[in-house]
């Protein structure tokens, strides 16, 4: 082989080796996102089907009457099967994906008098909250949430709750509320919508707070290949039962 045959040789093969290596970074990130991660999980919200099995009526007694009824009155506290998590787009080399974390470790009640909810206060607890992703998951409880010094996030419903009246069981409706909470050693008042459905003796709650990272002085929670956006969403769904 010629000189000149060799150098287009080298060329040919210097150009296959970047073109490979180029299809390579798009190539891994798409799979392990679309195939190997799988698809991001649902925004939290109230279930497509109530499981109602009574009635609520609005007595103000505060207690379970002897008909199979359940008043709405009283304190309503967590129950199984509630969730609170984030919500985060990320980009790994070029590919956009949703980073979602997620736990059930949350405690709290809510109050109702009348048509009213009266006060609330819910805490999380930020070091059981996981994704799909363990690397993620040390980052989170690391450098970005610390979890470690801030191990809990609050919020507290510092505005009574208008409900009009008790909705009938199974009927869901959308309220404001507006309420302090407490993340990352930052606490800030919040105003969000909430959707509500009374579900037989469950009352079902879910909705979302936009989070902007800086003003709860959260690092920017980017890490080596992956870029994210400088915001997010606190999102939940609750189980609430007559104390």
């Amino acid at each position: 082989m010629t000189r000149g045959a060799r150098v287009r040789s080298w060329k040919r093969w210097l150009v296959i080796g970047v073109v490979a290596a180029v299809a390579a970074l798009v190539a891994g990130p798409f799979i392990y996102i679309h195939f190997i991660e799988g698809t991001a999980p649902p925004p939290l919200a109230l279930p497509s089907t109530p499981v109602a099995t009574a009635t609520v009526t609005d007595t103000g007694s505060g207690t379970a009457a002897t008909d199979g009824t359940v008043t709405s009155d009283g304190t309503w506290n967590v129950a199984d099967g509630s969730e609170v998590g984030y919500r985060i787009k990320e980009v790994l080399f070029g590919q956009s994906n949703e980073a979602v974390g997620r736990t059930g470790a949350i405690t709290g009640s809510i109050t109702v008098r009348g048509a009213a909810v009266t006060g609330g206060s819910f805490t999380v607890d930020m070091t059981t909250v996981t994704s799909d992703e363990s690397r993620r998951d040390g980052q989170f409880n690391g450098r970005i949430m610390e979890t470690s010094v801030y191990p809990t996030a609050t919020l507290r419903i510092t505005e009574p709750i208008d409900l009009g009246s008790v909705p009938a069981d199974g009927v869901q409706r959308t309220y404001t509320a507006t309420g302090e909470l407490t993340l990352h050693g930052v606490t800030k008042t919040v105003q969000f919508n909430v959707a509500g459905r009374i579900s037989g003796s469950t009352v079902e709650v879910a909705g979302s707070i936009p989070i902007t990272f800086s003003e709860w002085n959260i690092g920017n929670p980017s890490f080596g290949p992956v870029t994210t956006q400088d915001h997010g969403v606190l999102e939940f769904a609750l189980n609430l039962t007559h104390a």
